[in-house]
């Protein structure tokens, strides 16, 4: 466990769901070998940072990374790009170009959206992962390259199989191991955490107060289905830092930056079934805005009883609920004695209201903090040294070899 909290400190990697944490300590187990990996989930879940763990976990990690997304290129280049060409080999090939995978010789090579490349191309790539072998656009000449492949898509591979748009054999070479990441929606428990680290980031970098969410926002927030994952989620936090001048959000704010919200089950009536997509819409709105004043009526009827029990005349009420009544003030008054306990601790540590808070702090550990701290420190050394390693290691207190030793751990 102690790994996967280093690997999340260096990747900055949020969360503490058991799926995420099982998908990094496999990619933790499969980096120091040459094995394929395959790396699934939807678009907007990070797939990305696991090919950047397993490369610096390898062998492979002093040669060339290098990330390809392969939706991105025309279908008319994407050899040239993944394997180079020879000079003439086509129109505008003025001169002879390596490829992605000649360049790459030696290290780790991530082919991101893998789903998309043309068929003619992968089974160039196939050729690749049976022998090491590939042939540059416009040449005969068969070149070798030693280069470990990672993949990510976040197609359902099979049914793009049955379909015919892509190769089984390529399919069963790519997932020698295959690495689930789960949608946002599936970790809970991390979403209100990682919307928390967006929006200090938000704070810093637009030099203004962070935002904060009330607690029924945050409910709001978490049963948000987020089909566009954590990209989304970040965009929102940086739509609201930006725009809202309150620096705490409601959900009635919050609501305008969730486009669709679907957290309802839809259920039509099969003699409804009819209905257009605007209606049931409609319908989901409706059925959401009578849930949420039901919420607010409940919430004012616990203000009422909570009320009722801090009421210290009960002469009124039958004498067989006196006694439940009696308990149930000792613990509301517990509880009100530490909240006003730990609201003066907070007032004590509350800077100046003139002064903007720019940045939160967020922990999933005390480790976290210490390691953030560490690499401020050497930073601010290293600045204020012009970069001279020995002067900043005089003034930390350590060798110039352990100040060295941590500028590549740090990759500062």
């Amino acid at each position: 466990m102690e790994e996967i909290i280093s690997i999340k400190q260096r990747f900055e990697i949020i969360g503490n769901d058991d799926k995420l944490n099982r998908s990094l300590a496999k990619a933790v187990r499969v980096a120091p070998t040459d094995i394929s990996v395959l790396v699934t989930g939807e678009s907007g879940v990070g797939k990305e940072t696991i090919p950047k763990i397993i490369h610096q976990l390898s062998h492979r990690k002093h040669c060339n990374y290098i990330a390809v997304n392969c939706g991105a290129i025309p279908e008319g280049t994407i050899d040239s790009e993944l394997f180079g060409h020879e000079k003439g080999a086509f129109t505008g090939a003025t001169s002879s170009r390596k490829g992605y995978f000649e360049v790459a010789d030696g290290g780790t090579i991530f082919l991101d959206e893998v789903g998309e490349l043309p068929l003619t191309t992968q089974v160039r790539l196939l050729r690749v992962l049976e022998n090491g072998e590939f042939i540059k656009v416009g040449s005969s000449n068969v070149q070798k390259t030693n280069v470990r492949i990672v993949a990510a898509t976040n197609m359902k591979m099979q049914q793009a199989i049955q379909k015919g748009k892509f190769r089984e054999d390529l399919y069963y070479r790519l997932s020698t191991i295959e690495l689930n990441l789960p949608p946002l929606r599936e970790r809970e428990n991390d979403i209100h955490l990682l919307f928390r680290k967006f929006a200090s980031d938000f704070a810093q970098k637009y030099r203004m107060p962070t935002i904060r969410l009330n607690e029924d926002a945050i409910n709001l927030l978490i049963n948000y289905r987020f089909p566009g994952n954590i990209r989304q989620l970040r965009n929102i936090a940086e739509q609201i830092s930006v725009v809202e001048e309150s620096r705490n959000i409601g959900p009635d704010k919050l609501l305008n930056y969730l486009p669709n919200y679907n957290n309802l089950p839809v259920v039509i009536n099969p003699i409804e079934n009819n209905k257009d997509d605007n209606s049931i819409a409609e319908d989901r709105d409706v059925l959401y805005k009578a849930l949420y004043e039901l919420r607010k009526e409940f919430n004012d009827l616990k203000k009422l009883t909570i009320d009722l029990i801090s009421n210290k005349n009960t002469k009124e009420l039958p004498n067989e609920n006196l006694q439940l009544i009696e308990q149930i003030r000792k613990e509301n008054d517990d509880f009100e004695n530490k909240s006003n306990i730990e609201l003066i601790q907070i007032q004590q540590s509350t800077p100046d209201q003139n002064s903007y808070q720019y940045i939160e702090t967020i922990e999933e550990d005390e480790s976290l903090s210490l390691h953030e701290k560490e690499i401020e420190m050497i930073k601010k050394s290293l600045e204020k040294n012009q970069n001279k390693r020995k002067l900043a290691a005089k003034e930390l207190g350590i060798s110039e070899r352990t100040l060295y030793r941590k500028i590549k751990q740090y990759d500062l």
